[in-house]
């Protein structure tokens, strides 16, 4: 048997998507031996070539380009093809017995209105149409799609993803953040949606406070850095397309975390500084209840400046406590990438009627 993995056109591994796919992968690739010799399956990446052998020598690569986008031919016939998000719009090769998708979210819902809305939701039906399984990254986002796609055949199932816990990976300080002065920090990819106009109303509300905005680099950002500037914001320092020694430093010196993301197919920033023990304050929008539980703190959703301002005061002090650091990391540990790996591997085995592949 063959199983085909879908990466899409991936350009980096900065943004959520990236990095699920990369830490998945990487977590997948682990089995492919015992899978090859146990069950005789085989594991087929396909991505562009620029990045063939990131995954090592166990799985086999398959390049990826724009005609697949229409057609997609190859002399192999997959017995399975996992896209691993539903924005790829390249299509699984020709002749697949089976295909799987995971949806990340339905943030349509949140940011499109109208027309638009629903040319969105009839853009996804159409995809999952013919699925024999959907994965959903949280309980949030499959009881939108159950809601949204009430015909949906295929099985949904919650497939939490992991957390690359980089308390203890190699530290580079960030130039402009070293000098000593308390930050506290946001990362994303720093779209609209993230609500950095919430992040930029505290820092004018608490001007002694530096925050920290980081992300990949974007058109958006250049709208953050003029905003910034008009309003004389000398208390925000935006950094861009951070690598992950630069990320790990971020998260070790940072006090606490803030993300007032509007719509989350699941949010997987604030885990990441959580396993470092940091207090995390979030949005109580989609899935970030679900993913921070009762070890984060919420915002209340007018995100009045200072509400925020106090609301992040008294996270700082409770976190204080070496106590709720520990119960903080130790919450966001147990998501892991391991876990999310063998999951995907059992679903794959119920669907192509093989036991014991997890």
């Amino acid at each position: 048997m063959d199983i085909g993995i879908g990466f899409g056109r991936v350009r980096h591994w900065h943004d959520g998507l990236g990095e699920f796919s990369r830490q998945l992968g990487l977590a997948l690739a682990v089995h492919a031996p015992r899978l090859r010799e146990q069950h005789g399956i085989g594991l087929h990446f396909h991505l562009p070539s620029r990045w063939h052998g990131d995954f090592g020598r166990d799985v086999a690569y398959l390049d990826a380009n724009t005609t697949q986008r229409w057609l997609h031919l190859r002399p192999r016939r997959f017995d399975l093809w996992h896209s691993f998000h539903q924005f790829n719009r390249l299509k699984a090769p020709l002749g697949t017995r089976h295909r799987v998708e995971t949806v990340h979210d339905l943030n349509f819902l949140h940011t499109k209105q109208g027309a638009k809305r629903a040319r969105y939701r009839q853009a996804l039906a159409q995809r999952l149409q013919g699925c024999d399984a959907v994965a959903t990254i949280s309980a949030h986002a499959a009881a939108d799609l159950r809601e949204q796609l009430p015909t949906l055949r295929a099985p949904v199932s919650v497939i939490h993803n992991g957390v690359t816990d980089l308390s203890a990976a190699p530290r580079r300080p960030i130039d402009g953040l070293d000098d000593g002065t308390p930050f506290l920090l946001h990362v994303s990819r720093m779209a609209p949606t993230k609500n950095i106009a919430a992040l930029l109303g505290l820092a004018q509300a608490w001007p002694e406070r530096r925050i920290a905005l980081a992300g990949a680099d974007s058109p958006y950002t250049r709208e953050v850095e003029r905003e910034v500037a008009q309003r004389g914001l000398a208390n925000v320092r935006i950094v861009l397309d951070l690598d992950e020694a630069q990320k790990a430093w971020a998260y070790a010196h940072c006090e606490g975390f803030l993300f007032p993301s509007l719509a989350e197919g699941f949010g997987l920033p604030p885990l990441e500084a959580m396993c470092f023990g940091k207090p995390a304050f979030l949005s109580r929008r989609t899935s970030l209840p679900e993913v921070g539980g009762e070890a984060a703190w919420y915002f209340d959703d007018a995100f009045e400046p200072h509400a925020m301002r106090a609301l992040v005061e008294r996270g700082l002090h409770e976190a204080a406590d070496p106590a709720v650091r520990a119960r903080i990391a130790a919450h966001a540990r147990a998501f892991t990438w391991e876990r999310c790996a063998a999951s995907y591997l059992a679903l794959y085995g119920r669907v192509l009627g093989v036991e014991g592949m997890a």
